[in-house]
C-alpha cells in the first residue's frame, strides 16, 4: 500500500512517514500543497494523509480536486482545525476520516489500517446488484427504486456484498474490512447486523437476497 503524507511541519511529516514505514507501508512525503497535488496527479497512491493549513494550495482545495479527479482515492484529514464545523466541512467534501492534532501515532496507525482494509465504491459511480442500487456519491442504497433506510453498519455490510456479488464472503472477511482492527472475531456482531439487514431487505423486496452458506459465510444473489 502506498501512502502520501502531506504536512508542512517537516518534523511531524517525517515522524509520521517513518512510523508508517515501520508498519511496512510505502510512504512519500510532501511539505506543501501544490507539490502534493502535482504528485497525486502523476503517482499511484492508496491513501493521502492531508493537513489543511498548507502553503501553495489549501488542504480543502486539494480534497475538492481529489474528489473531482480521483474520487476513489482515500483521504484522511490531519489538522489542528478541531472545531465541529471544520470537521463537518472536511467530511462533507468527501474526506474518509478526520483526525485532529495533537494525536497519538498509535491511533493514526489504527485509522490507516481501517481505511486501507475497506473496499469503497468509487464515489462517481452507481453500483447495481439485482434490484439494489448503490449511489456512492450520496451514500444511499435503493431497493426497487425506493430508498432503503439502513444503519451505518448495515450500509457497509450491504455495500461490501454488492461490491462482491455472487461470491461467498466469510464473517472473518467482513470483520476485517468493516469493523475495527481490535474487534472480537468470536462476537455475534456480524450475525446480528446481517439479521437486521435481512429483515429490511425482505420488507423492501419481498424476499431476502442474502444467502447463508453454513460454515462459509454470506453471498448476495443477484438473480432470484
Amino acid at each position: 500500500m502506498r501512502i502520501l503524507v502531506v504536512e508542512d511541519e517537516r518534523q511531524l511529516c517525517d515522524d509520521i512517514a517513518e512510523d508508517l514505514e515501520l508498519e511496512r507501508y510505502t510512504v512519500e512525503r510532501c511539505y506543501d500543497g501544490l507539490t502534493a497535488w502535482e504528485h497525486i496527479l502523476v503517482e499511484p497512491c492508496d491513501l493521502v494523509i492531508l493537513d489543511l493549513n498548507l502553503p501553495g494550495m489549501d488542504g480543502l482545495d486539494i480534497l475538492r480536486a481529489i474528489r473531482q479527479e480521483k474520487p476513489e482515492l482515500r483521504v484522511l484529514i490531519l489538522s489542528a482545525r478541531s472545531a465541529l464545523s471544520e470537521r463537518v466541512a472536511g467530511l462533507d467534501l468527501g474526506a474518509d476520516d478526520y483526525l485532529t492534532k495533537p494525536f497519538e501515532l498509535e491511533e493514526l496507525e489504527a485509522r490507516v489500517r481501517a481505511l486501507l482494509r475497506r473496499d469503497f465504491a468509487p464515489r462517481s459511480v452507481a453500483v447495481s446488484a439485482g434490484a439494489l442500487t448503490l449511489d456512492a456519491q450520496r451514500r444511499e442504497i435503493t431497493a426497487d427504486g425506493a430508498a432503503l433506510p439502513l444503519t451505518r453498519k448495515e450500509f457497509e455490510l450491504l455495500e461490501y456484498l454488492m461490491l462482491h456479488p455472487e461470491r461467498t464472503v466469510s464473517q472473518e472477511e467482513l470483520l476485517d474490512h468493516i469493523w475495527e482492527s481490535d474487534s472480537n472475531p468470536f462476537s455475534h456482531s456480524v450475525r446480528m447486523h446481517i439479521s437486521s439487514l435481512r429483515k429490511k431487505l425482505r420488507q423492501a423486496l419481498g424476499y431476502d437476497p442474502i444467502v447463508t452458506k453454513i460454515g462459509q459465510g454470506y453471498r448476495l444473489e443477484v438473480e432470484r
